[in-house]
């Protein structure tokens, strides 16, 4: 905003500042809106005329009483009164007139705005150049004035001007020191950071910021008419000096100030000289507790000037290179720190860019990218890492398989990269330069600082890409219902390994940048979950649980997070991951990433392909029975205060628990009714002991406790019945919750009728058509199995069937009680009943075949609690009875059959053993 009247003469907008700010080039001002109409009637204009306008403004500081408008002093010493010719100048920049406002002034252009608390509103502006008011040509809305521009003089080659400016340097570093220590005297330390940063900066300085310097101190130490001179003062060297003396003021007030503050100072009441300062320094850092014995809180190196200790403590900025040095980056990421350093080094700290550019600094500088975890592959690694998945679980063979495979595979991966890391050397060693030639490029090395990295050959490229890929690590995706211990597999993993564990939950994740980060042009922006991840366990090879990755966010405005962990999880690309807010390549090919879900129904297949799959049924019964007893019933016991003699639960009782009050594929619904349990009978024990008749305290608990402790059944039991009956088959039942199963009653009644078939029970499609199947099978073959006096006439003529299944209020389904339908059937025809004590299962065809079904553990295990003897099973399932218990085997009788007729003589060996008819269909 502005315009040009000639080459030298511009017209700007001019913003009065009140007194004693005055803006000088090169700094930032925050100037407050909110009771400035002239400031807003500005804003307005320059967005009216462009709403992308780049605002520049003029910011002229209110005169001086002592002073005129080009800085001649008016009062002199020894002069009083009207005759020194002393005016009275407005200080309110809101009253202020043409008359009132300062000769010189400084071209800032807007920066942005800042919010502050209490709805306070400033804008921030920087200083540009110096200019000199040639004549103001409006005053109100808003002042507006004719500026040329004041050219600045500086000789750099000038000796006394080196000279001033090591002396305005020496003295602006023994003023802020001077500050710091006194507001830590007053134990007002708020300004504490501000004083450390300027005091870096002036460090900083050269020759060539002479006139900056200047323009800095006496913003920093000088009085309103201090800065209005140094405004008007142009030359470079003639600033510096009156600066300097500005700053020798400053310095003694703040001894004053010093001396007052601490009157048990061991310093001389005289003038405080540097050594002096510095001992006075640490004396007070003692006396404030906050001197810990190594040097001062928050800096490194110790007092400055102290032996040993170097010239002065380091800066935030030499921390932060020591940081980056500390955590041996990649030579992609060490590149872009160097580059970030130097864009660091010249920003004004008052920058907002300034703490952006800090904190994506100390993020490289806390990502693990070499340092990891020293993994426990010796000789005993196997049997310990058995040991350690057997302590923390029961059962779930198959997945303690492949995890003890994954240690072994890693274990020899070991050995191969050390092998690997051998050739590499010995390519390298083959590449040494003779002993006389190193010795002359040495001596060339000393006159320059400059590193020359070799690069390096194509064999050992090809072994660095083998050793890549000995490196990747599997990716592991748990599958099973809730309660199963897939989360706490992960945790046995990593302890295991010596290895560093790290949860991320995924359920409900929405946003891509959850994932993959913010971009850093965003405000707050921040790594994504899993470079958070990697900060928080510090090391670049943990254990990483992706939780509930089946409930992770499907596509949305906010991108897709699921096609985000397609990268993350795969061994191919994960080696050269990219988080959007740092933007550098991470290696995570040695990161063991091990997923779980509930369900694959709603995995991507794209992100299910890059897993390896490893389902995690429910418990059994069985298994049930024994966790409890090895983990959850010890648990609760501690978690109610109890001890173990207090509290005996019978197996009987806990089997009780296990089916009549829980039905679930975990345990969690388990351990809670234990814990009701435990805590009634901590009522009972306490009760008893205040009572003082511990004796007749009863640790045992009975059937009849648990009716009153947890109530009337939730769940009640199918048992075999005692009598048989035409038409009523036990067959067999997996629920799908998981990890229980049972038996389930067929129950066929005929009547006269037309044929009518009705089903109740709350069946399925699938289950109503494995009856129509049986039923058109026996139909079909109802001459043969003896039921019709022709093979021409039709079985359901002049009847009508029905078929039920009991429970009706639970929903059944499946194909598996084909066989059972059609037994029932056949004993229902012929009037033959099948013994209460033999259940089956198995699909059935058309033509008769028996097929495979699944669950036959679960099912296998409620046969036997329901008091079943033999069990009927298709031939194909004779490769799952390996899987059971070895109680189920001792306790079952368990036959095969491969067709319907196979299973008749199986049910009724005395018709039908020896006389098996292989018919099949004529349907």
């Amino acid at each position: 905003m502005g315009r040009s009247s000639s080459k030298s003469v511009k017209v700007l907008p001019l913003i009065p500042l009140a007194t004693p700010d005055v803006l000088f080039p090169r700094t930032i001002l925050k100037v407050p809106i909110n009771a400035r109409p002239d400031i807003v009637a500005i804003l307005s204009k320059a967005q009216a005329v462009d709403a992308v306008a780049n605002i520049t403004v003029a910011c002229v500081p209110l005169g001086s009483s002592q002073m005129g408008p080009t800085g001649q002093l008016l009062i002199e010493d020894g002069q009083k009164g009207e005759k020194s010719g002393r005016v009275v100048v407005e200080s309110d920049p809101l009253t202020a007139t043409k008359k009132d406002l300062y000769g010189y002034a400084c071209v800032a252009r807007l920066l942005g705005y800042e919010q502050q608390g209490r709805g306070a509103t400033y804008i921030l502006l920087e200083g540009t150049e110096r200019v000199s008011i040639v004549d103001v040509l409006q005053e109100r809305p808003y002042f507006e004035g004719e500026l040329m521009k004041a050219d600045e003089h500086i000789d750099i080659g000038d000796p006394e001007l080196d000279e001033q400016f090591n002396l305005l340097k020496e003295a602006a570093r023994e003023y802020f020191a001077l500050l710091r220590l006194s507001s830590i005297v007053s134990r007002t330390q708020v300004l504490m950071g501000h004083y450390r940063r300027s005091e870096n900066e002036v460090k900083r300085m050269d020759l060539s910021n002479a006139g900056l310097l200047a323009d800095f101190m006496v913003h920093e130490a000088g009085s309103h008419e201090d800065k209005l001179r140094a405004l008007t003062t142009l030359d470079a060297k003639e600033r510096v000096i009156q600066v300097t003396e500005v700053v020798r003021r400053g310095i003694a007030t703040q001894q004053e100030k010093l001396r007052g503050l601490s009157e048990n100072s061991s310093a001389p009441a005289g003038k405080l000289t540097l050594e002096q300062l510095k001992r006075a320094r640490q004396e007070a850092f003692k006396r404030s507790g906050l001197l810990g014995g190594n040097g001062l809180p928050g800096f490194t190196g110790g007092i400055p000037g102290q032996a040993g200790q170097g010239e002065e403590e380091a800066s935030e900025i030499d921390l932060l290179k020591k940081k980056l040095k500390d955590a041996q980056l990649s030579p992609e990421a060490d590149k872009v720190a160097q580059r970030e350093l130097q864009r660091l080094q010249k920003m004004n700290p008052v920058q907002a860019e300034y703490q952006v550019c800090r904190n994506y600094l100390e993020n490289l500088a806390e990502i693990p990218w070499t340092k990891t975890t020293v993994d426990q592959l010796d000789t005993k690694t196997l049997a310990r890492a058995q040991k350690q998945l057997d302590d923390d679980h029961y059962g779930l063979d198959k997945v303690k398989k492949r995890l003890i495979e994954y240690l072994a595979v890693l274990k020899l991966k070991e050995q191969a990269n050390k092998a690997i890391d051998d050739q590499i050397k010995a390519l390298q060693g083959a590449d040494v330069k003779p002993e006389k030639a190193q010795q002359e490029d040495s001596k060339e090395a000393k006159t320059t600082s400059t590193q020359i990295v070799r690069e390096p050959s194509e064999a050992e490229l090809k072994l660095l890409e083998k050793k890549r890929m000995v490196d990747k690590s599997p990716i592991l995706l748990l599958v099973g219902p809730p309660g199963v211990g897939k989360t706490s597999l992960a945790k046995s993993v990593a302890t295991a390994l010596g290895r560093k564990f790290h949860r991320i939950s995924l359920g409900g994740v929405r946003d891509e940048a959850e994932i993959r980060g913010h971009r850093r042009t965003y405000v707050a922006a921040m790594p994504g979950v899993i470079v958070g991840g990697l900060k928080k366990v510090g090391v670049a090879n943990p254990v990483i649980l992706l939780d509930e990755i089946d409930k992770l966010g499907q596509a949305n405005y906010n991108g897709d997070p699921s096609a985000a962990m397609l990268e993350v999880l795969d061994p191919e690309q994960n080696h050269t991951f990219t988080d959007h807010y740092v933007n550098i390549p991470i290696d995570l090919s040695r990161v063991l990433f091990i997923a779980t879900a509930n369900s694959l129904d709603t995995i991507p297949a794209p992100l299910l392909d890059r897993m390896e799959t490893i389902q995690l049924s429910g418990y059994t019964t069985l298994e049930k029975r024994h966790i409890a007893n090895r983990h959850l019933i010890p648990k609760q016991i501690i978690s109610n205060g109890l001890r173990t003699e207090n509290v005996n639960i019978p197996v009987d009782v806990l089997d009780k628990i296990i089916t009549a009050y829980t039905r679930e594929a975990g345990v969690r619904n388990l351990e809670r009714e234990i814990g009701s349990v435990c805590r009634s009978k901590a009522v009972e024990f306490a009760n008893a002991a205040d009572s003082a008749a511990l004796s007749n305290y009863n640790p045992a608990v009975t059937m009849d406790d648990l009716d009153t402790i947890l109530g009337i059944e939730k769940f009640s039991e199918e048992l075999a019945e005692r009598h048989a009956r035409a038409g009523v088959v036990t067959g067999l039942v997996a629920y799908s919750t998981g990890g229980q199963g049972s038996i389930l009653f067929i129950e066929i009644a005929e009547m006269p009728g037309k044929g009518r078939v009705q089903l109740t029970g709350k069946l399925g499609d699938v289950l109503k058509e494995s009856v129509e199947v049986a039923l058109s099978w026996v139909k079909a073959h109802a001459f043969e199995l003896g039921l019709t006096p022709s093979d021409d006439e039709d079985i359901m003529k002049n009847r009508s069937i029905h078929v039920h299944c009991p429970s009706g209020a639970i929903p059944k389904d499946g194909p598996s009680a084909g066989l059972a339908h059609t037994i029932a059937l056949i004993s229902l025809f012929s009037g033959k009943p099948v013994p209460p004590t033999l259940a089956m299962t198995g699909e059935v065809s058309l033509r008769g075949r028996v097929l495979p079904v699944g669950g036959i553990k679960e099912k296998l295990i409620g046969a036997l609690r329901a008091g079943v003897e033999r069990v009927l099973l298709p031939e194909q399932n004779r490769k799952d009875v390996r899987d059971l218990p070895e109680e189920v085997l001792s306790g079952l009788r368990i036959e095969f059959v491969s067709n319907i007729w196979e299973g008749l003589a199986k049910v009724w060996p005395e018709r039908w053993e020896g006389h098996v008819l292989h018919v099949e269909s004529r349907l």
